[in-house]
Order: structure tokens, then C-alpha cells, then sequence
């Protein structure tokens, strides 16, 4: 058995923009070194999508390290550090199961398609104002998608979404770990913190009465229900809008960047609303803009080598998709790729994204009508990159297209 002062291990300079701009090129040469594990500036990387699986699904080895994080950035009791050490996945296991139990089962995929029609008007809607500009600010455009479907899911009044996307934008570069963004984040923070607090009272005061039972609704039931305390109420609803607001938006950036290689898979999209299901499963192989971080519980022997309690260890999950070592030709972007390896965007374990199944269906109702609308995308200027750390993706999306309309297949 190694222990990891033995090991001579590469070192991934994940901070550096140069790493934002191209981790796999860094990572394959790291892993000529070493296998599955690297050091980095705030932990030990494990690189190597079986490792990711194995040492993800032991969670009971592993606990959250948003609590030290706050610690070791000195953010205690400001308005992010609160809710990062109080958030669910924050919590110690007895009340993260009774939090996951009590909301899991909102959160299906029969739900999520019960949201395509309010989908499809909402992404209607975006486009009707941005597609006759014919060129455009991809990123931006594809940020008010998923504001707007949060928003609507909560009955919110959508006035109030370009304020909270600033907002939602500065929260998604917190965990990049850069101090010097804080004061923004913390203003940030307790803007939407009341945003939330206001639409639960609102709606507490006043509930709806249509006979609709929005999200909103069966949250706060189903909070009541299950003895939900008001504070972790609340906090699930701000996790949802910047969970549910980031992974969308950056994957659905991407996708449009990949696919401006790949016209012919961009045309059938328009055509085919089933293929762009299997298009986001493959864009959430080839790129999802997480990275999370867990601390070891109690030591563990991996491949024998031993990781003591208390190791920060880093799993890449932006990178796992495009490993050699577990998709053939993982270099190629594919939606017809046959394999028995499945994409790890949405986590593993007890600690899996909530929200997946809304953002799998929201990205594949938004990209089949933007294909339909913006015809025969083209790069339009240059690209720039947001920090690897955290919530990784591109910085701006330039594109011209054409306006004319693809009709779809019936």
C-alpha cells in the first residue's frame, strides 16, 4: 500500500485560464503519470472516470467539504457562507435523507414532461425576440431560458428576471474560489434570498386558486408535510434556481459551440425532436460544467493506495465523459454512440442533481426549436472561458444565423 507523499503525482494547475481553455490536453498528459490521481492547488484530482464512479459511490467514505471551504476562505456567517455550510447536500445524512425523501418524488421524469408545453412556450418566447436580431450573444440568449422556466415554475412575475440572472451569474462563479468575487456573490446572495423568502410568503398569503398546482405549491406542501423547517425551505428553493439556472445554461451554450462543427447534427435536430434527446445525452457526455469536491470520512485504501480522513478530494465530472480509457473514440461527438458507460453530469449516489430530469427535458425542448429557428449557425467573433473550479463553460458565444423556419417532423 502507497500513501500519497509516496506517490509521484502530476499536478493540475486547475485555477489557470490556459486550464479553462483546454483541460483535456493537461489531464492526458497527467495522466502519462499517473493513472487516475493529481494534485492541485486546493486538493488531490481524481481524473479517471472509473475512479470518479467508484469513489462517488461511496458515500458513506465521503462527506460534503462546503463547510471547510467556507473555514478556509474566512466566509463565515456572510450571506453565502451560511447558506454553503446550511445548504442540503451540506447536512449531516439524517436530515439530508429526510430532505431528499420528502422531495425526490417531484422531481420525476413523468413531472418533468408535464413541463414540456410551458417549456416550449417559454423557449416560443425568447426566441420570437432574439431570432429577428440574427446575430446574437449565444450564452446570454441561452441564460434566460432556464431563469425564465424557474421563474414560471414558481409562479413568479417574469419582471423580475433580468436583476436575478446578474445575480445568478455572480453565485455561479463562487466556487471558483476567487476571494475577489465575494463582495458581488454576497450581495448576490442575499438579494435572492429574499426573493425566495417573498414568493413563499406571497404565496403562503395568497395561494392560488386556478387549480393549478405549481412548483411553488408542492414544494411548500410537501415542505409542510414533512416537518421542513422554514430555513431549509427556502434554501432548497435558492439551491434550485442556481443549480437548476447554471447547468442548463451552460451546456446548452456548449452544445450550440460543438455543434456549429457538426451542421448536419444541428439540421436533424430541427427536424427530429426524439434525436435531440439523444444529442443532450451525448452534449452531457462531452461537457458538463461541474466539478465537485468531497472530504475523505475516514480513511480509504483505493487501488492501494491509501487516502487518509480528511483528503479534499476533487472529481472533475466536466472531464469524465471524454476519458480513452472508458469511451472508445470519446474524442468524437456522437448522439448514435453505443456503449455501456453512462455520463456522471448529474453526480452519483445519495448526492445526485435533484433536478436532472427538468434540465434533460428543458435542454431537449430548447434545442429542438433553436434549431428550428436559427438556421445555419456561424461563429461570429471570439469565445472566452469561465473558471475551471466550480461551475466551468464558455464566456460568450458570438453567432449570425438565418431566421428562416425548419418545420418538423409530425
Amino acid at each position: 500500500m502507497n500513501t500519497l507523499a509516496e506517490l509521484d503525482l502530476p499536478h493540475l494547475s486547475m485555477e489557470d485560464p490556459a486550464f479553462a481553455r483546454d483541460p483535456y490536453h493537461y489531464v492526458a498528459e497527467a495522466r502519462k503519470k499517473h493513472p487516475w490521481l493529481a494534485t492541485s492547488k486546493f486538493g488531490f484530482v481524481v481524473h479517471e472516470y472509473s475512479a470518479m464512479r467508484e469513489l462517488l459511490g461511496q458515500d458513506d467514505k465521503m462527506r460534503p467539504p462546503y463547510g471547510g471551504i467556507v473555514e478556509k476562505l474566512g466566509l463565515q456567517g456572510t450571506p453565502w457562507g451560511r447558506f454553503t455550510e446550511e445548504q442540503m447536500i451540506s447536512l449531516p445524512p439524517a436530515q439530508h435523507r429526510l430532505l431528499r425523501d420528502t422531495f425526490v418524488p417531484k422531481f420525476t421524469p413523468r413531472s418533468a414532461t408535464q413541463l414540456r408545453p410551458m417549456m416550449k412556450d417559454t423557449i416560443t418566447r425568447l426566441l420570437d425576440e432574439w431570432t429577428p436580431k440574427g446575430r446574437i450573444d449565444f450564452e446570454e440568449f441561452a441564460s434566460y431560458f432556464p431563469i425564465s422556466v424557474m421563474f414560471t415554475l414558481v409562479g413568479a412575475p417574469l419582471e423580475g428576471v433580468a436583476l436575478l440572472r446578474d445575480d445568478l451569474e455572480a453565485i455561479g462563479l463562487a466556487h471558483s474560489l476567487e476571494i475577489e468575487r465575494f463582495p458581488r456573490i454576497q450581495e448576490a446572495m442575499a438579494r435572492l434570498e429574499a426573493f425566495v423568502e417573498k414568493i413563499i410568503a406571497e404565496r403562503r398569503s395568497h395561494p392560488r386558486t386556478d387549480g393549478v398546482e405549481d412548483l411553488l405549491e408542492i414544494i411548500i406542501r410537501s415542505g409542510d408535510a414533512g416537518n421542513i423547517n422554514p430555513q431549509q425551505l427556502s434554501d432548497l428553493i435558492v439551491f434550485f434556481f442556481i443549480a437548476g439556472y447554471d447547468t442548463s445554461k451552460n451546456v446548452l451554450t456548449y452544445t450550440m459551440y460543438t455543434l456549429l462543427e457538426y451542421p448536419e447534427i444541428y439540421r436533424r435536430c430541427a427536424e427530429d425532436h426524439d434525436y435531440c434527446q439523444r444529442v443532450v445525452e451525448e452534449a452531457l457526455r462531452w461537457f458538463n460544467p461541474g466539478t465537485v469536491a468531497r472530504f475523505v470520512d475516514r480513511d480509504v485504501v483505493y487501488r492501494d493506495v491509501l487516502l487518509p480522513k480528511d483528503t479534499m478530494l476533487f472529481f472533475p465530472l466536466s472531464i469524465s465523459g471524454r476519458d480513452p480509457g472508458s469511451f472508445l473514440d470519446g474524442q468524437a461527438f456522437d448522439p448514435g454512440r453505443q456503449t455501456d458507460k453512462r455520463h456522471i453530469a448529474f453526480g452519483l449516489g445519495k448526492h445526485t442533481c435533484l433536478g436532472q430530469f427538468i434540465a434533460r427535458t428543458q435542454l431537449q425542448e430548447g434545442l429542438h426549436q433553436i434549431a428550428q429557428r436559427m438556421r445555419e449557425p456561424r461563429l461570429a467573433g471570439e469565445i472566452g472561458w469561465r473558471p475551471f473550479f466550480g461551475t466551468w463553460g464558455l464566456k460568450g458565444l458570438p453567432i449570425t444565423f438565418k431566421t428562416d423556419v425548419i418545420p418538423p417532423v409530425l
